[in-house]
């Protein structure tokens, strides 16, 4: 029986049915967080989570449920007969990471792969919009234009992400080449060894005649000169689309080359600096949401969202947009 179908059951399990195994070292004190059953069977619960499937894990240490558990009566089952293992050195360091915070130490098969074939390791990535930029002081519609540059506003925020994010170690950084992300990846990386590596699959969404233009329910420009589009893009943008051209479908698929390149890249944590309407791609794809679930999710100037990837390029999206660094001295430590 698999540990799957073992935790989905509500019966109590007798031990003597079980394998005898072995184990490297007494739990630790993640295992607590599985009480919720009868005593006999949470304990049993316990010990199958922690099973490894590596024979070679095993070594000549061998502890007793009892020993290992003395806080659960004995019982009627044999249960006291039973010896485990432990899992080996990564799974042991996602349940202990997962254990501190409630958080999940497994994902497999959460998602679809981005990657469609195995990575090297895990990975994690740190996703950064770029700072206040002149044209969202203007509340225009930037796009892939490099008009719009970060202004003093945005290097603050800049700055400010800089030091939230000092104390974790990146592998490498990608940035979005065109000047507002650009100037924000390199005030966020300054100091660090490695170089910047800028991605055009990293670029905002190409919006045609609207880039420029004010984007808000008041924008008289854009509605008297290009009323229909203006509404779709505002209230449907799936549809938008300009002589058969869709920029979202568009950046659904370089959102997916992006992924692809950065999962690829050796390594095993990386900062991504980008634009809003990129970042919306790269969390849709990453969970496997359509473009007409691009305005579901919003990004502030400076917010960072985490994910993680497992080998087989499937994602968790671990955080959202977080800014309290945006309002406070707050240090991100992991």
């Amino acid at each position: 029986m698999s540990c799957k179908a073992l935790l989905c059951s509500t019966s109590v399990y007798d031990s003597k049915r079980l394998p005898k195994l072995q184990t490297q070292r007494p739990p630790t004190l993640q295992i607590r967080k599985h009480v919720g059953r009868t005593n006999v069977e949470v304990t049993l619960l316990v010990a199958i989570v922690m099973v490894s499937q590596r024979p070679e894990d095993n070594n000549n240490k061998k502890y007793t449920a009892l020993n290992l558990f003395p806080q659960f009566p004995r019982c009627q089952t044999g249960f006291r007969e039973m010896k485990f293992k432990l899992p080996t050195k990564e799974m042991e360091k996602l349940e202990y990471d997962a254990a501190m915070t409630g958080g999940a130490y497994d994902f497999n098969r959460g998602t679809i792969s981005l990657t469609r074939k195995l990575l090297s390791s895990p990975k994690k990535i740190t996703l950064v919009r770029h700072g206040l930029s002149t044209w969202n002081e203007e509340s225009r519609i930037q796009g892939s234009s490099n008009l719009s540059v970060l202004t003093e506003a945005g290097v603050k925020q800049a700055e400010r992400c800089r030091n939230a994010l000092a104390n974790i170690c990146f592998d490498q950084c990608f940035s979005s080449p065109i000047s507002r992300a650009k100037s924000t990846a390199e005030v966020i990386w300054h100091g660090r060894e490695e170089p910047l590596v800028f991605l055009d699959s990293l670029k905002e969404a190409h919006l045609f005649f609207l880039e420029g233009m004010k984007n808000h329910l008041e924008a008289v420009d854009a509605r008297r000169e290009y009323p229909k589009e203006y509404i779709t893009w505002r209230e449907d943008p799936a549809k938008f689309h300009v002589n058969g051209v869709y920029p979202l479908r568009r950046i659904w698929a370089t959102a997916c080359e992006a992924w692809r390149e950065i999962l690829h890249t050796p390594g095993e944590h990386f900062l991504v600096i980008t634009h809003k309407s990129m970042l919306r791609a790269l969390i849709c794809t990453a969970l496997g949401l359509s473009p007409e679930r691009f305005r579901a999710i919003d990004i502030n100037n400076g917010g960072i969202t985490v994910f993680k990837f497992n080998t087989r390029g499937e994602a968790m999206l671990q955080s959202l947009n977080m800014t309290a660094h945006m309002y406070s001295n707050h240090i991100y430590l992991n």
